[in-house]
């Protein structure tokens, strides 16, 4: 619910800075056709299949001869007038037909069709008539012509018929008796159609008089996958031509034969755009990841590695690109980021490969579809020897997209196809590389899912049975906690392993004075009991700071410390706060009652400081019915926005109404009533 708002740490823009320097270091900046032939001769390389689409280049004989049978025909250029549009559309705004409800718009609706496919004046379109030129026109739009039929385009004599017709179909019954043709001319809707496309004659006699010095240098496109020449067959012409025009566009496009400055600021401009692309999808997805640096650094790492990965290994052997494991990146980033994080920057880290490698297309198609499938089974597959059933699922994807451009490509005979067993391998490499996830967690001082999970552990974890010994109290209402922030997390896609940490921790330091919080309090103590309201509040607020010095002492992650200072964010301690003020206490010392913060920031820290309040003071509630609780959890979440709580989070309204919806009912589910068991008469 914030409003989004650009970093201010310089050490961000310095990181992407550093990031795109390089970028520009690493993509190519040359490229060479390493195969010799001539005309006669047989190929005495590998059978060659075209790696790419490219055209195929016009001999110079082929050139003079169409050169010398260029046409005289004289195609006509027009400029299409965005001013006579709007002009005609002006004159239809002002038509006095405002007795006949939805004529006006009728009109309106037609001349914009009308008008976006272009007028020909009535002279231009008879000087068209009877030449084989006219069957095309030239038209300029938007500073770009294209060739377009005479037949789809109006004149105006037909744009008034058209006109007519679309009127005609908008009457209702309360036209029947009107002549709509005599109505039409009457009302002057006619004169709203004028020539919207002027006609050009310095531009037709200019492109008339390079018609004949311009003839297209091609000739046709050779697909990607095609077979230019076998192993051992001679090269005749036409194959030499083939070859002449992939050894031309190859070095081109992806190699480089134009001054190297150029060359410079092309990689310049695609570097800064890729740096651009992936600031602003990490700006749109959550751009609290640029509040901790060691997290925002790994990701641009990770980034790298995947680029400088896809140079490396084109510029080594390009059918290495298949064993090499790009659906690790995936993982890498998976483990410390949620999806909706995750997705946008793999994908973007998979560009380099449509730059740098000549079946870019297909690998960049194949990387990203096994991706988002292992991505997806992780989750499930993840432990042990289960990491090579996803192995073996992603290798499917990779197979599957691939066997996919084989039958695009007109590949149909895959007997000893080397990249099929490249793809099985580098999909075991995502298994034999993902424990290097725990080396990025020590260098980058990140928490993976793994070290999530070991924090959750009850039994195996210190500080959790210290809480259980010290503070059982405490420690059930965590559990609750925990339960119903599992539920919420899952229900807007959350991350469920975080909020189920957050929610062990968040009360840790109530450790330090257990007696102070009424869930731990002996029967019939009050720990309270002659302290001042303000005294009072400041013990129950002390348990944020204890708790925060307790995490450090057993060096808990910063994202599990996050959730101790935010789970009550600003709020105010109300039951001291209000006994203070029916004492006779000035209301302009709030501050003395209200927790230091900060406020919650993501959507995990929403989900602990709601079911962390509705927990608590649900015991207190006379009734279970679920009217009575549907009422309290919309006051308890009411209350939160209304002090701002949840300002500074990236939680919408939607997931709010999601969170509602799940709290109440797993709150009904905890106190639904129980059967009163009958006293026994005898």
């Amino acid at each position: 619910m914030n409003n989004k708002k650009l970093p201010s740490d310089l050490k961000i823009y310095l990181s992407l800075v550093v990031l795109w320097v390089l970028l520009i270091a690493i993509l190519p900046r040359n490229g060479k056709f390493n195969y010799n032939y001539r005309k006669g001769s047989p190929w005495t390389y590998e059978t060659f299949v075209a790696q790419f689409d490219f055209p195929i280049i016009k001999t110079e004989e082929q050139m003079r001869s169409e050169m010398e049978a260029a046409g005289e025909s004289v195609i006509p250029y027009f400029r299409f007038s965005q001013t006579e549009s709007r002009r005609g559309i002006d004159i239809a705004e002002n038509l006095q037909v405002d007795s006949y409800p939805g004529l006006k718009s009728a009109i309106l609706n037609s001349l914009s069709a009308i008008y976006s496919k272009g007028v020909l004046s009535d002279e231009n379109a008879s000087s068209l008539a009877g030449h084989e030129s006219g069957k095309v026109i030239f038209v300029q739009k938007d500073k770009r012509a294209s060739k377009v039929p005479a037949s789809e385009v109006y004149t105006v004599s037909s744009a008034r018929a058209q006109l007519l017709a679309d009127v005609g179909r908008a009457m209702d019954s309360s036209f029947e008796a009107l002549r709509v043709d005599s109505f039409v001319e009457t009302c002057g809707a006619y004169d709203a159609i004028v020539p919207n496309l002027i006609f050009d004659r310095e531009t037709t006699e200019l492109v008339h008089a390079e018609t004949a010095d311009f003839i297209s240098p091609t000739m046709g496109v050779v697909s990607a996958g095609t077979m230019i020449v076998e192993k051992g067959e001679i090269v005749t012409s036409e194959i030499a031509q083939m070859l002449d025009s992939y050894k031309a566009e190859y070095e081109n496009s992806l190699g480089y034969g134009g001054p190297v400055a150029l060359m410079w600021v092309g990689n310049i401009l695609i570097s800064l755009l890729l740096v651009l692309v992936l600031f602003l999808s990490l700006y749109y997805t959550n751009q609290y990841i640029f509040d901790e640096f060691n997290r925002f650094v790994y990701l641009l790492l990770i980034f790298l590695i995947a680029a400088a990965g896809a140079v490396i290994v084109e510029n080594h052997d390009p059918d290495l690109l298949y064993l090499t494991p790009f659906t690790l990146t995936a993982l890498y980033l998976l483990a410390f980021f949620r999806k909706r994080v995750v997705m946008p920057v793999y994908t973007i880290s998979l560009i380099p490969l449509l730059i740098v490698a000549h079946n870019g297309v297909e690998l960049f198609v194949m990387y990203l579809v096994a991706g988002i499938v292992t991505m997806y089974v992780f989750q499930y597959f993840n432990k042990g020897w289960m990491q090579f059933v996803t192995a073996l699922i992603a290798f499917a994807s990779l197979l599957l997209t691939f066997l996919a451009f084989c039958l695009l490509h007109n590949f149909t005979d895959l007997t000893g196809n080397h990249r099929i067993l490249y793809l099985l391998l580098g999909s075991l490499l995502s298994v034999a590389g993902y424990p290097l996830i725990y080396l990025f967690e020590k260098v980058f001082s990140l928490v993976s899912n793994s070290r999530l999970l070991e924090l959750c552990d009850t039994n195996g974890n210190k500080l959790l049975k210290e809480l259980a010994a010290k503070a059982p109290g405490t420690f059930q209402h965590c559990l609750q906690v925990m339960n119903m922030s599992d539920a919420a997390a899952d229900a807007i896609g959350a991350n469920v392993l975080l909020a189920r940490t957050g929610s062990l921790y968040h009360d840790i330091g109530k450790i330090s004075n257990p007696q102070c919080f009424v869930e731990n309090a002996a029967p019939g103590a009050n720990y309270h009991e002659g302290l001042s309201p303000q005294e009072s509040a400041k013990e129950i607020i002390r348990h944020v700071t204890d708790g925060m010095a307790l995490a450090e002492k057993y060096n808990l992650p910063q994202v599990v410390r996050d959730f101790i200072v935010t789970h009550h964010g600003t709020t105010c301690t109300g039951y001291f706060y209000n006994r203070d003020i029916n004492d006779g206490g000035d209301p302009e010392n709030a501050a003395d009652f209200r927790y230091p913060g900060p406020k919650p920031k993501s959507k995990e820290h929403i989900i602990v400081m709601l079911c962390d309040t509705l927990e608590a003071a649900s015991r207190t509630l006379k009734s279970y019915d679920q009217e009575t609780i549907d009422a309290f959890v919309d006051r308890i979440v009411a209350s939160k926005m209304d002090e701002g709580q949840f300002d500074d989070s990236d939680i919408s309204l939607r997931d709010l109404g999601r969170l509602k919806t799940v709290l109440k009912s797993y709150l009904a589910q905890i106190y639904h009533e129980r059967i009163q068991y009958p006293k026994r008469v005898r």
